[in-house]
């Protein structure tokens, strides 16, 4: 009787440990799936320690897509100006193409945004110190939790946000920017202390200017976006409800305390 009691036990244990025997695995099968996402990086095309070109891409805007769930809207939009959470991407990335096939310098002053236009140029103002510089924006991203653009390391240190991980920031959009690429000098000496960054003579960053609009019909398709891998944690600001949101006017937010991504 009693090893009858016994073997009834067990077998109800056994029923009850199943479905969370299953959740645990297929947490575990997620896991690697992302792990395997985040590894699906461009093809590098220049060499650690190679010159990177200027230039070379072509104009994209490209169709709505979604990452991890949610849908971004890619959008010419002049009066673009959104506060969120700067990051910013470094030696993983550095040499590899980027979304609209340009080549990522991690020492340029560039940037990744989900929906600009690209190339493009944005100002971006550090809400902790003022400081305010124009950058080329020319990849997509970044795509975690409550970020809106995603900074070069030159960028980030131009900005003053470098050595903290995240930053509280405010993008706009100012304009087209040419398919020859940057001088990044003349990026450089837009960076102000206080004031924006000033957008006059935009024509002048460029080599060249486009002969078409940007256009979401574009013939070639863009490059689907892909992932990157986030070592900083969730920023505890609330994410914006879309990417593309306008700025709320809020008392400006100090810079988040993180580990550099790489």
């Amino acid at each position: 009787m009693g090893d009858q009691s016994v073997r009834i036990g067990l077998a109800k244990l056994a029923r009850l440990s199943a479905p969370i025997a299953l959740a645990l695995l297929l947490a575990n099968c997620a896991a690697g799936t992302n792990r395997a996402r985040n590894t699906n990086y461009s093809p590098k095309v220049v060499a650690d320690g190679e010159p990177v070109p200027r230039g070379g891409g072509a104009f994209k805007l490209g169709k709505p897509y979604t990452i991890n769930g949610r849908t971004y809207m890619p959008s010419h939009d002049p009066a673009y100006r959104a506060e969120g959470i700067a990051s910013y991407y470094g030696a993983d990335f550095h040499g590899r193409q980027t979304a609209n096939g340009e080549v990522y310098d991690m020492n340029a002053i560039s940037a990744a945004h989900p929906t600009m236009p690209m190339p493009s140029y944005a100002r971006v103002t550090n809400l902790e110190n003022g400081r305010s510089i124009v950058v080329r924006v020319n990849d997509r991203g970044p795509y975690a939790k409550g970020r809106i653009i995603d900074l070069s390391i030159g960028t980030a240190k131009a900005l003053g946000a470098f050595g903290q991980g995240l930053a509280r920031v405010r993008v706009e959009y100012v304009g087209r920017a040419g398919l020859a690429g940057s001088d990044d000098n003349a990026l450089l000496a837009s960076l102000r202390h206080g004031t924006p960054a000033p957008a006059p003579g935009m024509t002048r960053l460029a080599s060249s200017r486009p002969s078409s609009p940007v256009s979401s019909r574009d013939p070639d398709v863009m490059p689907m976006p892909r992932e990157r891998p986030f070592a900083l944690g969730d920023a505890s600001v609330r994410a914006p409800a879309r990417a593309a949101a306008p700025a709320e006017r809020a008392p400006t937010l100090g810079l988040m305390s993180g580990r550099s991504l790489y």
